[in-house]
């Protein structure tokens, strides 16, 4: 019995080999279809990847408390019905509203502070652009940004201002190409900073989440909070002054690293550039954005100059966009794979037509109808798992030239491959049944008068 069917796909095979033009432009659409089902599902695991990659980057279950930069001033002013009154004065995000935070609110796990500078970071000659951010010891672990080597400031040089830093890896790649940076000093601004740790390289892209508290870690240097607010800049004395200055202190002019306050609109006049505050549960992230929100615009006297966002969530939201988009695509390009398999169809009942003799010749000597069946099916299967195959290797070229030219990240797994090809193979089966259903009922004798 089993000879007796390979014997059947035995003439399906040679069928297939005297006719390859035809045989060729039949798997067209298979080829086509599959490799666009494998480059799109590719896109699809490429975005899902940096996503995943970009939640690691943001830290699980984080919240960030961004200022809003708003012209303040503490005279009085002229309302609607022309009365003079009052505007309340904000502190901006301080130190003291971390505090607070930490000390009151049980379900926050870990909270660090952020401010951040540019300029320029020197070392032996070299000099190269890059962002020194005042963090919290804690900063670190709230986005899982692990050490290549050395160690990361301790809580007694976090509180006492001490001038050590931990760099990013591009700034080591520049400065320490040879040369250990562990205890080596690097010069940024006008301090002498000395290095302690090292982070691994990280090529996440990004872009567009900055402001939600993700950001590529490789050219900034790390300080502790204190060392920023005692070495560089600490807008809260600013502020201080310049609330003195406006109930009548000596004098109106008020030193500012930025110039005359007057003249900076709007100014920031907050004393942290960021707060990160990450909740112990993931349910518990709604209801302390709520708290943190109500705590701080009671310490800001009403003055709503801050927003908290999450995100995570803001990551969620895009990973479900791109996901809906992913399957429009995949859909879109398993129509071809459907297109391919009508025209397997379609070319099988024409060759059927054309080799009507050919099967009144094969019933007439004793073959079964199952015969028949047999060598038409392995004759559509064929095709289309043979364009299976090509269509996977096609598949995977062009994610790699998607990845090469497009700047796209794509992801090929062994699932899309399979699926791709099952999906070829069951087209082939069952857009070749009918034809070889017709060629199995024609009638012997009919079929050999057939002219």
């Amino acid at each position: 019995m089993i000879k007796r069917y390979l014997h059947d796909i035995t003439i399906a095979t040679e069928a297939i080999l005297s006719n390859k033009l035809k045989s060729i432009l039949t798997a067209l659409g298979i080829i086509f279809g599959v490799a666009a089902v494998i480059s799109m599902l590719a896109i699809g695991n490429g975005a899902k990847q940096e996503i995943l990659e970009q939640m690691k980057m943001v830290g699980v279950n984080n919240i960030i408390i961004n200022p809003i930069f708003e012209e303040q001033d503490s005279q009085q002013s002229e309302g609607d019905n022309g009365k003079k009154q009052n505007q309340k004065f904000s502190p901006g995000l301080t130190v003291l509203d971390v505090k607070s935070i930490k000390d009151i609110i049980p379900s926050v796990k870990s909270i660090s502070s952020e401010i951040s500078l540019n300029s320029f970071v020197q070392y032996e000659g070299l000099r190269m652009p890059a962002k020194i951010m005042g963090v919290s010891t804690d900063y670190f672990d709230l986005y899982n940004m692990p050490l290549d080597y050395g160690s990361y400031f301790s809580k007694q040089q976090e509180e006492h201002g001490i001038p050590v830093c931990v760099i990013g890896s591009n700034i080591k790649t520049k400065f320490f190409g040879k040369v250990n940076p562990i205890g080596q000093y690097v010069k940024f601004g006008s301090v002498w900073l000395q290095v302690i740790g090292v982070i691994k390289k990280n090529d996440v892209k990004v872009t567009g989440f900055e402001s939600a508290g993700v950001s590529v870690y490789n050219d900034n240097v790390y300080i502790p909070v204190n060392t920023m607010l005692l070495r560089y800049k600490n807008r809260a004395v600013i502020n201080s002054q310049k609330l003195q200055s406006s109930f009548g202190g000596d004098g109106f002019f008020i030193f500012s690293f930025g110039g005359n306050t007057k003249s900076q609109s709007p100014s920031n006049y907050h004393q942290l550039d960021r707060i990160i505050v990450q909740v112990a549960e993931t349910e518990d992230i709604n209801t302390t954005t709520e708290t943190i929100s109500r705590m701080l615009l009671r310490r800001h006297a009403g003055v709503k100059d801050f927003e908290i966002t999450v995100p995570e969530l803001l990551l969620k939201q895009q990973q479900r966009t791109k996901d809906i988009f992913n399957i429009v695509l995949g859909a879109i390009a398993s129509i071809s794979l459907v297109v391919g398999g009508i025209g397997i169809m379609n070319i099988m009942f024409a060759s059927v037509m054309e080799r009507i003799k050919e099967i009144g010749t094969r019933l007439a000597i004793g073959a079964k109808k199952a015969d028949i069946i047999a060598q038409f099916l392995s004759e559509a299967v064929l095709i289309s798992v043979s364009g299976g195959f090509i269509g996977v290797i096609l598949g995977i070229v062009l994610s790699k030239l998607i990845t090469h030219f497009a700047d796209i990240k794509t992801v090929v797994s062994l699932v899309s491959v399979l699926i791709a090809f099952g999906v070829s193979a069951a087209v082939g089966v069952i857009f070749g049944l009918s034809p070889a259903k017709r060629a199995a009922e024609k009638d012997p004798i009919e079929s050999l008068r057939y002219e």
